[in-house]
């Protein structure tokens, strides 16, 4: 006597397709081009999930540095005389300050300037 199991395996593929609906063409239809373009789409994703943190960052570093350069200064000078007047704030912050706050971040530049005199 066989063992068929077939339920179990139309779980499995009912899952792989259910993953692979919206898309395109037989991507999201049959079993074998599904189960290919999830595991992608999985790996993509697992890849990106880390990869987001670095693009962030490269964002919030280009922010400052067109904010800072209408006072003279590079990103990379302005970080300096923060670091050297003792001011520890993200990067993050700094952009949304450089957008919302413009005052602050007026007097950030001059405390940065004056440290680096």
């Amino acid at each position: 006597m066989r063992v068929k199991g077939g339920t179990v395996t139309r779980a499995r593929r009912k899952r792989v397709l259910k993953e692979a609906e919206g898309y395109f063409g037989a991507r999201s239809t049959l079993f074998r081009t599904a189960k290919q373009a999830v595991m992608k789409a999985q790996q993509y994703a697992y890849r990106d999930r880390k990869q987001v943190k670095s693009d962030f960052r490269k964002l919030w570093i280009k922010r400052i540095n067109a904010a800072v350069r209408p006072f003279d200064l590079s990103y990379s000078q302005f970080m300096f005389g923060l670091k050297k007047a003792g001011i520890d704030v993200n990067r993050k912050m700094l952009s949304e300050l450089a957008i919302q706050d413009a005052a602050s971040f007026q007097q950030l530049v001059e405390t940065a300037k004056k440290n680096l005199a």
